[in-house]
């Protein structure tokens, strides 16, 4: 399929959000993410069900163009539509696709549309895990949804039922960005380490039991108590 460059490929796509629009619901879904930017009203499924056929009808190169220029309007539904595009488990080539999402982090200003990134970032992490180093930069950051990010883009070392010895050192890896942001008292920092721990304590109970003996006393309560939430069960 050819490459379609300039900004006319976006037209007919953010012009078929547009077209499902809720107005009554638009203003509702402002007020409940507390962020300022433009909201369509659009339901989850809509924005799912016509990714699915953009995703068929264009080629890597122009999903990625397409998914940078949603994300650059700035509404809601625009990028998650973009962060959509670019979630799939075989992407060839899918470097420009990493560089793309991973660039956005630094717009990331609410937990929806992070965590929609995040699970298309999940994808590629496990198509190419050393790119763990380039997601460590984001635990240095100033930029709080970034550090949130870090352990949320992660997750997938948390689900995995019979890790090797690579995954098991990645694990711990990942483990020690959460031990260094416990004193973190950001709300979402310690949401995100208590997700990461509860989803860890499904198939490692043992691991997670040592970190909270060792670090959960610098948590956060509700912290301590979501980590804990499956242990001796």
């Amino acid at each position: 399929m050819p490459i379609i460059p300039d900004h006319s490929l976006m037209t007919p796509y953010i012009n078929a959000l547009k077209a499902d629009a809720d107005p009554e619901r638009a203003p509702q879904m402002a007020q409940y993410h507390k962020v300022t930017r433009p909201y369509l009203g659009l339901m989850n499924k809509q924005i799912d069900d016509m990714v699915k056929i953009w995703r068929r009808e264009l080629s890597v190169d122009n999903r990625v163009t397409l998914a940078d220029q949603l994300w650059n309007t700035n509404i809601y539904e625009g990028r998650l539509a973009a962060a959509k595009l670019l979630t799939q488990n075989r992407m060839d080539p899918d470097y420009q696709a990493w560089s793309l999402m991973y660039s956005w982090a630094q717009d990331f200003d609410s937990w929806a549309i992070a965590d929609h990134v995040c699970m298309a970032g999940h994808k590629r992490l496990l198509a190419d895990p050393t790119r763990l180093d380039d997601v460590e930069q984001w635990t240095h950051s100033d930029h709080m949804w970034s550090r949130r990010a870090a352990l949320v883009i992660s997750l997938p070392w948390t689900k995995q039922q019979n890790p090797t010895a690579t995954d098991m050192a990645r694990r711990e890896r990942i483990l020690k960005w959460a031990e260094s942001y416990a004193e973190d008292q950001e709300w979402f920092i310690q949401k995100a380490i208590a997700w990461w721990l509860r989803e860890l304590s499904k198939r490692d109970a043992t691991r997670v039991s040592v970190f909270l003996e060792n670090v959960g006393h610098k948590l956060k309560p509700f912290a301590q108590r979501e980590a804990a939430k499956y242990l001796n069960k």
